[in-house]
């Protein structure tokens, strides 16, 4: 699956492009068809075989052609032209948080500064901030965004963990030998991000072997690092690292609660059968000095009632009081994938989305959605087609016309709107009361101290027409840090405002995180779990959103999302 290499490659053509001042749009093209064949749940191979690359939104003949070319030989001709002009090191430059291509070609020119080390040391010694268009502040943060990839190095978005699971995980079964396959370690408990790739699988007795052939031998393994008769380690073609631990059935479900951990969960788990003269491990639960047989092995729920507590869902297993509800009686009935009925965050053709207003309804409903919110960005956000209210009015009247024509469905007329400097809304109160959904979001100035981005989200928080504060950290997972924030007054302010927190589910942002989900609950406050789609491919991050709710001990009445549509209605404060 050449998903994520082929998204990087185009996102590379646009950079390059941006540094050469090519046409705006014709840039954007790229990033956007970047962002959608990434997102895309179907190998881009299998589409390619088929011919119907061009029906994908937004891609032309013309990225097609790339496209192909890429699968047929691994490179894209234009792109390695385009290459030619910058040394390999200013892309790295270009991630951090505070520069870009522009940034990046003037320091090049400038300083010579060619790759991070380079970066890094030319910050230090402040010639950075000697150049005109930066400073001392752009030095700071230049430097702490070096830091912040440095710490991020060697992990990957939790989706593109997933993606390489799939993909060992479909050929995989196709072995009849093969009885059991499971994620484990951080990617079966969700983790926002991943190091390494766990798989563990059970298999007839006697096969171990073949299995790890098998695994060691698949064509998107670029190098075996290492591998026994029950275990291998390989690194794909796309750089991640993936782990196969080979059991027997009959240990299955231990070997599977060990491997998922978490570190501190087993330590608890293993402290806990001491105390009742048991000893539990990857092979089953055993009583002390009689390890010859276990008490339970094939199933987790088995080695789980072993030690009299109730099945914990992966999610739940990071030491954060688990065992103790589990004990008493007290775990949540986590949400469900199943009990989402629409999405809060989606961004059609009238902003920077690819798709129109009449294919998110049909794909929104094909998912067994009941209702939908077009979010497209405000005025000010020009980079992102912001729409003018000349614009939204038009957006309005289109959503009405459409809605006409549907049955069990409806598309709710909402914005994500600015929270400019100050805290003020980019739209006048009359044109957000006319709205069905207001989100409120940061997407500028994220350098203010904590105090004034806290008052500016405060402030944005009292306005009446607002109902939910977007992605309200702003951090970007792998690239920039969350801005400074008082998160427990912003979460006091939504409780006495009656306001909803967003988990935006798009893979990198996952904000709020798993842990301000558990303070909302506790506190009150109901979260929004929007996508942020800004194409169909994308209303399919919501089961990510509903992994990091899962991981915050969310149940389906601190969601918003879980409402039919005339319960919706009724919550908003509109007429169904």
């Amino acid at each position: 699956m050449k998903n994520k290499e082929i998204g990087e490659a185009l996102y590379r053509i646009s950079e390059l492009l941006t540094l050469k001042n090519v046409n705006v749009f014709k840039v954007r093209a790229y990033e956007r068809a970047s962002e959608i064949i990434s997102a895309l749940p179907e190998p881009i191979e299998d589409i390619a075989e088929k011919k119907t690359l061009t029906e994908i939104p937004g891609i032309g003949e013309s990225i097609a052609e790339k496209i192909s070319e890429y699968i047929e030989t691994g490179k894209i001709a234009y792109l390695e032209e385009l290459k030619k002009s910058i040394p390999e090191g200013l892309f790295e430059i270009m991630k951090v948080q505070g520069m870009g291509p522009k940034k990046a070609k003037t320091l090049f020119d400038k300083l010579k500064v060619n790759d991070l080390t380079t970066l890094k040391k030319a910050a230090k010694e402040g010639r950075v901030s000697a150049i005109a268009g930066f400073g001392k502040k752009s030095e700071e943060n230049i430097l702490k965004g070096i830091a912040s990839r440095e710490k991020f190095a060697g992990r990957v978005l939790l989706n593109e963990a997933l993606a390489v699971y799939k993909e060992f995980r479909q050929s995989l079964s196709r072995l009849n030998y093969i009885r059991q396959i499971s994620p484990a370690g951080s990617l079966r408990r969700f983790r926002e991000t991943i190091g390494d790739v766990d798989i563990l699988c059970s298999v007839q007795k006697g096969k171990e072997k073949e299995a790890v052939e098998y695994f060691t031998g698949l064509p998107f393994v670029a190098r075996v690092t290492a591998a026994g008769p029950t275990k291998a380690s390989v690194v794909t073609n796309s750089g991640m690292q993936v782990d196969l631990r080979v059991v027997d059935e009959s240990q299955y479900g231990s070997a599977l609660q060990y491997f998922t951990g978490s570190k501190e969960h087993n330590i608890l788990m293993r402290g806990l059968a001491r105390d009742m003269g048991l000893m539990v491990n990857e092979y089953g639960v055993f009583k002390i000095g009689k390890e010859d047989k276990p008490l339970a092995s094939k199933t987790e729920e088995e080695v789980y009632k072993a030690l009299k507590l109730r099945y914990m869902p992966p999610e739940l297993r990071e030491n954060r009081g688990e065992l103790e509800a589990a004990k008493n009686g007290t775990l949540p009935s986590l949400l469900e994938l199943s009990q989402i009925k629409g999405d809060t965050h989606c961004h059609s053709k009238y902003s920077d989305g690819s798709d129109t207003l009449e294919v998110i309804a049909l794909k929104a409903q094909a998912r067994g959605y009941g209702w939908l919110m077009v979010t497209d960005h405000s005025r000010s956000l020009k980079i992102a087609g912001g729409l003018e209210i000349a614009d939204l009015k038009i957006k309005i009247k289109e959503i009405a016309r459409i809605n006409s024509g549907l049955s069990g469905f409806r598309l709710l007329c909402g914005t994500e709107a600015d929270i400019l400097a100050d805290g003020s809304i980019d739209y006048p109160d009359d044109i957000l009361k006319a709205l069905d959904f207001v989100i409120a979001s940061v997407h500028t100035g994220f350098n203010q101290s904590e105090s004034r981005m806290t008052d500016r989200v405060l402030r944005a928080l009292e306005n009446p027409y607002v109902h939910c504060l977007g992605h309200p950290t702003g951090r970007i997972l792998n690239e920039r840090e969350p801005y400074a924030l008082d998160f427990d007054k912003v979460l006091a302010a939504a409780k006495k405002h009656g306001k909803l927190l967003e988990l935006n589910s798009f893979p990198d942002r996952l904000d709020i995180n798993d842990v301000y989900c558990r303070k909302a609950k506790d506190a009150g406050v109901r979260v929004a779990i929007g996508t942020d789609s800004h194409s169909v491919e994308h209303l399919g991050y919501m089961e990510l959103g509903v992994r990091v709710a899962r991981r915050g001990w969310l149940e389906k009445d601190n969601v918003i999302n879980t409402l039919s549509y005339e319960k919706l209605q009724k919550y908003l404060g509109k007429k169904t």
